[in-house]
């Protein structure tokens, strides 16, 4: 029998975590039945596109900035419900919710680098195509590694998709009030970040992967096996 499927068990705990596992676990039994955990799942589409458009509207008027950060919000409450609601009803999408749940995840974090490439002062155009391609990176070192290891790795020193989402509204506000100068020095320190841990992660997993393929091949080397 081959290896149970984990990509409904999520592994690494953030700092936000164990609060918003308290208020999934009272939430979803509150809502109503006629909902169900797919149509949660796809309304990231609609968060998705709602985050550029208000991208675009932003650039011109920074009250649509909380709209953004609605956007936000509302990605996090579905995304943070579908997966409980689905195992608490028994519906059964295990592999499919596994698959349009990321898949929609990594278009939604694209469309908030879209977003707020509207917002960035001239010159700085470049650099948010360097931040969507190691977004984008950062994304499939997450499924590759699942692929390879069958562990859905969430978190990573206490940082989580939850903890990101309060990044951008905190962003949002910031822009808000002081206005887009802080892209000039943000957008280069936010990338180099995340070119550091994209490097970090994947010598971690190397690593990692390394070591299971030469024990694998001890066990096989010491079983006789070809």
């Amino acid at each position: 029998m081959g290896e149970t499927f984990g990509g409904d068990k999520k592994h690494g705990q953030s700092i936000l975590g164990p609060l918003e596992r308290r208020f999934i676990d009272w939430a979803v039994p509150k809502l109503p039945r006629w909902m169900k955990s797919w149509q949660l799942t796809l309304t990231t589409i609609l968060w998705s596109v709602g985050m550029v458009g208000f991208g675009r509207l932003a650039a011109d008027d920074r009250i649509w900035l909380w709209a953004m950060s609605a956007m936000v919000f509302g990605q996090w409450l579905t995304d943070s419900f579908d997966g409980t609601l689905g195992r608490t009803r028994g519906e059964g999408l295990v592999k499919w919710g596994y698959f349009m749940d990321h898949f929609l995840d990594t278009l939604f974090a694209g469309s908030v680098v879209i977003a707020y490439s509207f917002l960035a002062p001239g010159g700085t155009g470049f650099l948010f195509s360097l931040l969507l391609l190691v977004t984008m990176a950062m994304m499939a070192l997450s499924f590759l590694s699942f692929a390879a290891t069958n562990q859905f790795q969430i978190a990573h020193h206490g940082i989580g998709p939850t903890e990101i989402r309060i990044g951008y509204i905190a962003l949002n506000t910031l822009v808000f009030f002081t206005g887009n100068e802080i892209f000039w020095w943000g957008v280069p320190v936010v990338l180099a970040g995340n070119v550091i841990v994209m490097i970090a992660l994947v010598w971690q997993t190397h690593k990692q992967l390394w070591a299971m393929d030469k024990a694998a091949l001890a066990a096989s080397t010491n079983d006789g096996s070809p």
